[in-house]
């Protein structure tokens, strides 16, 4: 099946790699043009590298090679006015806006940092989803829709936990199953339509680096990728899975846009080999 979003413009925040270039990558594929929305710059409370100024790049440029259009803007989903910016010039450059990823994300499991590494990504998973749909919802007409990315994390009975960060990291995820709700009612009037997904571990660089190797495998001093992929497999309930890739994202979220499921709103999808399974009472 193709052409499901033909015609129509996708914003994505944190398009720069992973999720959201597939997302941005799929969504192209299936006919939308692309803005791709990032920060390209590191923070002090994450002990990975972000996405860079060439990272987006590569993202436009794999987009064009697919013969869509596409725009990379560099700004913080921390600031509203940096995303409003970006609204206009989506419509400026493509007249329109139809579809938008909020899924600009970091992890934190950095010891030692305080409530800078809650400010940080609070401030990121929370308060930046809220500016996406804040800045870009206003833009949107009927037939619209809203893709949030939420995590597994925010089924876990006490989160992550651990350091300020990653209760942070917790504590975001699992607002926006509210927030999603709340504001879908109020977009429905509208005719648009606000979902979210779930992942569990994912192949990219939030989950691949050495603050989430120490917390899956506390008893070793430099867990490597080997050591951890049993632990990360123990999250699941589908066996011999310790991570989904960003593409099993991409397809529930093409899904999301698409009229396939013009008529669901309000409601997250678990991409999760059956993680959240698990909680079951």
């Amino acid at each position: 099946m193709t052409g499901r979003v033909q015609g129509k413009v996708a914003l994505i925040t944190g398009g720069g790699r992973g999720q959201g270039r597939s997302h941005a990558l799929k969504l192209a594929a299936e006919g939308a043009d692309i803005v791709a929305f990032d920060l390209c710059h590191d923070l002090k409370s994450v002990a990975y590298e972000l996405a860079t100024p060439d990272d987006l790049n590569q993202t436009v440029a794999e987009v064009e090679a697919l013969d869509r259009r596409a725009l990379g803007i560099q700004g913080d989903v921390r600031d509203l006015s940096a995303l409003t910016e970006a609204v206009s010039r989506t419509i400026d450059t493509f007249g329109r806006l139809d579809i938008v990823c909020a899924n600009a994300g970091i992890a934190s499991f950095t010891p030692g940092l305080g409530m800078e590494g809650w400010a940080e990504v609070a401030g990121t998973n929370l308060v930046g989803v809220m500016n996406t749909l804040h800045a870009t919802l206003p833009a949107m007409s009927a037939g619209g829709s809203a893709i949030v990315t939420g995590s597994f994390a925010a089924m876990i009975k006490g989160g992550v936990g651990g350091e300020p960060g990653g209760l942070a990291y917790s504590y975001a995820k699992r607002q926006l199953v509210d927030y999603v709700k709340w504001v879908a009612a109020a977009a429905a009037l509208q005719g648009i339509r606000v979902n979210g997904i779930h992942p569990t571990n994912c192949n990219t660089r939030l989950l691949h680096n050495d603050g989430v190797y120490a917390r899956f495998r506390p008893d070793l001093e430099n867990p490597t990728r080997d050591d951890v992929l049993p632990a990360f497999a123990t999250l699941q309930l589908m066996p011999n899975v310790p991570y989904i890739e960003p593409e099993d994202i991409s397809n529930a979220v093409v899904f999301l846009a698409s009229d396939e499921a013009r008529y669901i709103t309000g409601e997250f999808i678990s991409v999760d080999a059956g993680a959240h399974l698990k909680l079951l009472e």
